[in-house]
């Protein structure tokens, strides 16, 4: 099967997620005509993906750092 994405995570990966183990998107470089080919796809476990969208919607909710160049996750 295929390993959690989610650095130093040994687990078996069962989620598929846009959202990198930083919680942002990546684009592929490729010319794409939708969503799900413009964006890198990555694997984790159910306890990864949990708190890698804890950390993204803390990120959102809060009203400092909203400078970065990152598209948010909600944007698309």
């Amino acid at each position: 099967m295929v390993k959690c994405d989610f650095p130093r995570c040994s687990s078996e990966g069962s989620v598929v997620s846009r959202l990198s183990p930083k919680g942002f998107l990546v684009a592929t470089g490729n010319k794409a005509y939708s969503f799900r080919e413009a964006y890198k796809r990555f694997t984790y476990c159910e306890k990864c993906h949990d708190e890698l969208m804890k950390s993204v919607w803390n990120r959102v909710r809060e009203t400092d750092e909203k400078g970065d160049d990152h598209v948010a996750p909600t944007a698309i």
